[in-house]
């Protein structure tokens, strides 16, 4: 049976501890046959059967997500409506309205599919054939669910600003830590009445924590106890119970930032992958006749003719049939001196027209394209996690049952069996115990550390394909690169011996010895 494979983007993931349990609740799904979730990309893998309603699986998935993560926004990363609209949502700032719109559009007369991507604050529709009016008809349904969003037409494939949207999200983070660490220093430096005090440590708590609780109360509200929030919630809000405030804010307040600056890593990494994937052509020339139009590269199919100018991007992997030139292959091949193709050449998606004007004839639809597989290697370099990675994974899964059983037993036996222990002393280093031993940056340092590995590599123009391919390299003693940077297997062959008129194989052979 065949198997497709899906990508969905997890907008809003943070939990990197619930992993396991996303990926297991969804393996059980009827038609998944795998699901694999990378938390530093924020990414969905799912490898599906071929079934006939593939968006019954995605409602599927949807729903599971919610239920586990309702803060998590997934969308599709990859749509490839023939026929679509874009609008921009303006406004839009609820998941739950999101979906809602989606819902809604889904089932307005002559809409064949619709897509809401949160993050970009973007709606695509794919719409049918007789779509008259559809555009006015679309905005008037997401005016009566949404009264307050701004509709406006847009292009379809315009890029998805996430690393914009990410980085405007830090900022307001880290706005909203200063002004509690600010509250913090007040009432750590100066000295105050109890009451005072508490009030400003209190100000401080809420402005760091409020987020963490909320996650906490409604996990727990779900059955979904053991978690880094539960940790945090429980061994804070018992160092309030016991009257040591600053221990309490000071706990939250370092745990957020820990957090912040592991957003900003991600972003920085992301953002890193982004740019080695500039290589993407934006538009194809394709010849209609005697009519050429610029079009996007996905839709222009097999066999069909584009003209390439100098100066840009080979959209799509083709064959010459007209025209010569020299071209730059070097973000592809990293040879840096340009190829020159005639007719009959073959050329790839990727590679830029220096000179002259030329026709190809495309062999291979975009998605099938040399430059697609090498981006889609990129977007997906995280997903090959190495050894190290699973283990930890696994491991999370029991730590955090083992850790809270464990600070209650630190809590309640050495107050019974040993002789002059308080239980105020030993509840307090059971909250220290519990605080120290969040599983969050247990389970996010090892996968933040390939994906920074793999960041800083594209960073400088290398592309690695995966966290176990970044960590075989810990077992390589020496590199040997060719004049063009490329790094290649160095296992050669001699295939044939072909002298010409004058020379003997063994003659050949003896010069070429001399050579070498």
């Amino acid at each position: 049976m065949s198997v497709n494979k899906k990508e969905l983007a997890l907008e809003g993931l943070k939990c990197a501890a619930c992993i396991t349990k996303l990926e297991e609740n969804l393996k059980t799904l009827e038609g998944v046959k795998t699901a694999t979730v990378n938390f530093a990309t924020k990414t969905l893998t799912l490898e599906t059967d071929r079934v006939e309603d593939p968006d019954k699986i995605i409602d599927g998935v949807k729903k599971i997500i919610r239920n586990l993560e309702p803060d998590v926004v997934v969308t599709e990363k990859k749509v490839n409506f023939p026929n679509r609209k874009a609008f921009l949502l303006m406004g839009l700032d609820c998941g739950n309205c999101a979906t809602k719109i989606e819902d809604h559009i889904r089932k307005v007369p002559g809409i064949k599919s619709a897509l809401v991507n949160f993050p970009a604050k973007k709606l695509i529709v794919e719409v049918g054939a007789n779509n008259t009016g559809i555009v006015d008809t679309i905005k008037n349904r997401i005016q009566s669910i949404e009264p307050g969003i701004t509709v406006k037409e847009t292009n379809a494939e315009d890029k998805n600003p996430i690393t914009e949207l990410a980085h405007g999200s830090e900022k307001k983070e880290t706005i909203r830590l200063v002004i509690g660490a600010a509250f913090f220093a007040v009432a750590l430096i100066f000295k105050f009445s109890f009451i005072t005090e508490a009030i400003l440590y209190g100000i401080s708590y809420i402005l760091v924590g409020a987020e963490v609780l909320y996650k906490s109360a409604r996990n727990i509200s779900r059955g979904q106890v053991f978690d880094e929030n539960f940790l945090m919630s429980i061994a804070t809000l018992g160092a309030f119970a016991i009257k040591e405030f600053p221990e309490a804010v000071a706990v939250m307040l370092f745990y957020q930032v820990g957090e912040l600056f592991q957003d900003y890593a991600v972003n920085r990494s992301r953002r890193s992958i982004a740019a080695l994937m500039d290589i993407r052509p934006d538009y194809a020339n394709l010849k209609v006749g005697d009519e050429i139009k610029q079009v996007k590269p996905e839709t222009v199919g097999v066999g069909d003719t584009i003209v390439i100018k100098p100066g840009e991007k080979v959209p799509l992997d083709g064959k010459v049939i007209e025209g010569q030139s020299m071209v730059d292959t070097s973000a592809m091949t990293g040879e840096s001196v340009p190829r020159e193709v005639v007719s009959g050449s073959e050329i790839l998606a990727g590679f830029i027209n220096k000179s002259g004007l030329i026709s190809v004839q495309v062999t291979k639809d975009f998605s099938q394209s040399t430059v697609s597989k090498i981006l889609d290697l990129v977007e997906n370099a995280a997903v090959n996690k190495a050894p190290t990675e699973n283990f930890i994974t696994k491991f999370a899964r029991y730590y955090t049952p083992v850790v809270v059983f464990g600070s209650l037993a630190i809590a309640v036996l050495p107050p019974l069996f040993i002789e002059g222990a308080t239980f105020s002393q030993w509840v307090y280093r059971a909250l220290v115990v519990l605080v120290i031993s969040c599983p969050c940056a247990l389970v996010v340092s090892i996968p933040l550390g390939f994906f920074g590995g793999i960041g800083g590599a594209s960073r400088n123009g290398i592309l690695v394909k995966g966290g176990n391919f970044l960590e075989a390299l810990n077992n390589a003693k020496i590199a040997v690169f060719d004049k063009t940077g490329t790094l290649t297997k160095g296992v050669f062959k001699v295939t044939g011996i072909n002298p010409s008129s004058g020379f003997d194989k063994d003659q050949l052979l003896e010069l070429a010895a001399y050579a070498e």
